[in-house]
């Protein structure tokens, strides 16, 4: 088992830290090998994505991402700032599949800013497409017209095949998501009403439903679902949605857990290649005080486990690993409650490990 790490800016470092040390104490065969990204690798190689971390990263089963960002970077080239790595290597990887899971652990119920009635027992995975739509869509730009005013242009755009195969993936994670006999269910998120890019995407989940006649599809539009997600969230199981859609709607989803430092991510290919990450950014007014929560790089370490090594056992034992740690009482300050045990970032990993 290759890794590639790479922890990148801000918390990123302290985060991938204790990822690093829960997969060393699972003791498994892995060879971990660390290279930067970001605005780290602006400073060490001149690119947010140098040459020698995307080989590592292709010739790796497997990425384990911390965050990149920093304000210091803002006046930088577009081309030079860490985001852009973000975005090439989610595209030179051709990880098209994002899954974000919103779990609420039963013990972080009062950590949510919303009336634990209405979150408990939250259970959401949420399906991005990652490496179209109008991130990626061409032409774009900020250019000068005649008049002299300035104009920016994106272009939203998805192809057929792109939103089959996103489609496919969600749909799949249903079927395996079933429990007690309950029937799967599929809720594709659009904005169909306006935007013909999105008119197509219903068109072609409405055609690959009938390949799945267990599932339940239904549809809604992005502005309706950022609005039932906070009003009535368990009525959801799986979401699908484009790049843009998705990238809001899984950051609206984390704060129903109690914290996006919760929020584990996994970003895969074709072959069940992957990147995983914690969904929150590189927060560098925090870093380096041992603040940060790394729940969600260790979970992702579980998804990284589940979904490209097949590793089922591992993958829960880590989940169980981080649910006794909270049952315990530890809490760093982001999901902190009276009466609990305000942690820092390396004693939350090593509450983990001990858990193990």
């Amino acid at each position: 088992m290759k890794i590639a790490v790479l922890p990148g800016d801000g918390i990123g470092p302290e985060i991938v830290a204790q990822a690093v040390k829960v997969l060393t104490a699972l003791k498994l065969d892995i060879n971990m090998t660390e290279a930067p990204i970001g605005g780290a690798g602006y400073e060490a190689a001149g690119d947010p994505l140098p040459d020698a971390t995307l080989k590592l990263a292709k010739d790796a089963d497997a990425v384990l991402l911390g965050a990149v960002g920093d304000w210091k970077y803002d006046k930088l080239e577009r081309h030079l700032r860490p985001e852009r790595g973000l975005l090439r290597i989610r595209k030179e990887l051709n990880l098209f599949a994002n899954l974000r899971p919103a779990l609420l652990y039963p013990e972080l119920a009062a950590a949510s800013t919303l009336k634990p009635e209405v979150v408990s027992g939250l259970d959401i995975m949420i399906v991005r497409e990652l490496t179209g739509d109008i991130y990626f869509g061409q032409p774009r730009g900020i250019s000068t017209l005649e008049n002299g005013e300035r104009e920016g242009i994106n272009t939203m755009r998805y192809n057929e095949s792109e939103i089959r195969r996103i489609g496919r993936v969600a749909f799949d994670i249903a079927m395996k998501r079933r429990v007690n006999g309950q029937k799967a269910k599929v809720c594709s998120v659009d904005k169909a009403n306006v935007l013909e890019t999105t008119e197509l995407w219903r068109q072609v989940m409405i055609e690959l439903s009938a390949e799945y006649p267990e599932v339940e599809l239904s549809h809604m539009y992005v502005d309706n679902a950022a609005m039932q997600l906070i009003r009535a969230p368990k009525q959801f199981d799986v979401m699908v949605t484009g790049n843009i859609f998705g990238d809001i709607l899984s950051d609206e989803a984390s704060m129903l857990t109690g914290s996006i430092g919760m929020l584990p991510s996994a970003s895969l290919d074709a072959n069940n290649k992957g990147m995983y990450e914690p969904s929150h950014g590189s927060a560098p007014d925090i870093a380096g005080k041992d603040v940060a929560n790394p729940l969600a790089t260790i979970l992702s370490v579980a998804m990284m486990l589940r979904y490209t090594f097949g590793d089922e056992a591992n993958a829960q034992r880590v989940e169980n690993a981080v649910k006794k740690a909270l049952a315990l009482g530890f809490r760093t300050a982001d999901i902190w409650t009276e009466g609990t045990n305000k942690v820092g970032c390396a004693a939350m990993g090593d509450a983990v490990v001990a858990a193990l």
